[in-house]
């Protein structure tokens, strides 16, 4: 189970896991955006899909409780280092990465391939600067996910 990724025969990645946050990302005011939980059922038949989340509104739980993920809510502070080290421990070169926030910073900038959503939360500056692609919608970076030739036509150098 995987995504697979070719840049050229050199540089392949088999991704085996998703990262994402939830609240600005997948989620707004607290609540799954439509459409989102369709595109993790399908991600799931190719890998692992983990949501990381300092539960800023106390309803991930909920949620996501039908939905095939990994599920970690972060301990208050150093949000930051806690997903990064997440991410390490999975590999960071089988895994993507996506995140809005200024704590996604550190795991945007380590993923071997990292999105940036938008949406109307809006974006960190820093998580911008830190990832390799910008997505306006979680819906577009999903897709990315299950079509990954759109990601290898995006990052081609």
């Amino acid at each position: 189970m995987a995504i697979e990724i070719i840049f050229n025969p050199l540089e392949q990645f088999k991704i085996e896991h998703v990262l994402l946050d939830f609240n600005g990302t997948m989620a707004i005011d607290g609540k799954l955006i439509l459409g989102v939980p369709e595109l993790i059922k399908s991600i799931s038949e190719h890998a692992y899909v983990h949501v990381i989340s300092a539960d800023t509104y106390k309803t991930v739980a909920d949620e996501l409780s039908h939905l095939p993920i990994k599920l970690t809510i972060l301990k208050s502070g150093q949000e930051k280092q806690q997903k990064l080290f997440y991410l390490e421990n999975l590999g960071r070169d089988k895994c993507i990465a996506i995140g809005n926030g200024a704590n996604d910073v550190l795991m945007l900038s380590k993923a071997v391939v990292s999105m940036a959503v938008i949406q109307s939360e809006g974006c960190a500056s820093e998580a911008l600067q830190a990832a390799k692609i910008v997505c306006p919608t979680i819906h577009d970076a999903l897709a990315l996910c299950l079509k990954p030739k759109r990601i290898v036509a995006t990052l081609r150098k």
